[in-house]
């Protein structure tokens, strides 16, 4: 089993960061992805940035140039640093982790929530 801790959510005026943290423990052999993931009120969860064990990443479009996410494999911690917040960038944000030898569809966070707002 897999634990996730989510951490960074929280309310923001627009135009400003916020940066989020999701740190995983427990039976990790072999971290494959790690993700995060957003649901906005009214609207189903999408993927927001997607990083793999080779270091790849990739961005919905709505955020590209705004978020960056990021990987500390020594503590098993995923990053997602958010800057030049919009109002529907809104969301409980979620990290999901694919480990080797885990569920296909992997772990998810208990969900942080973001808020922009003036």
């Amino acid at each position: 089993q897999v634990q996730l801790v989510e951490s960074g959510g929280g309310l923001v005026q627009p135009g400003g960061s916020l940066r989020l943290s999701c740190a995983a423990s427990g039976n990790i052999f072999s971290i494959n992805a790690m993700d995060w993931y957003r649901r906005a009120p009214g609207r189903q969860r999408e993927p927001v940035a997607l990083t793999t064990s080779g270091g790849n990443t990739n961005y919905a479009d709505s955020v590209k140039g705004r978020f960056t996410i990021s990987r500390d494999n020594a503590k098993n911690t995923v990053y997602l640093q958010m800057n030049s917040l919009k109002p529907e960038d809104t969301a409980v944000y979620y990290c999901n982790v694919r480990v080797r030898g885990g569920p296909v569809n992997g772990y998810w966070g208990q969900g942080t929530q973001v808020t922009v707002s003036s």
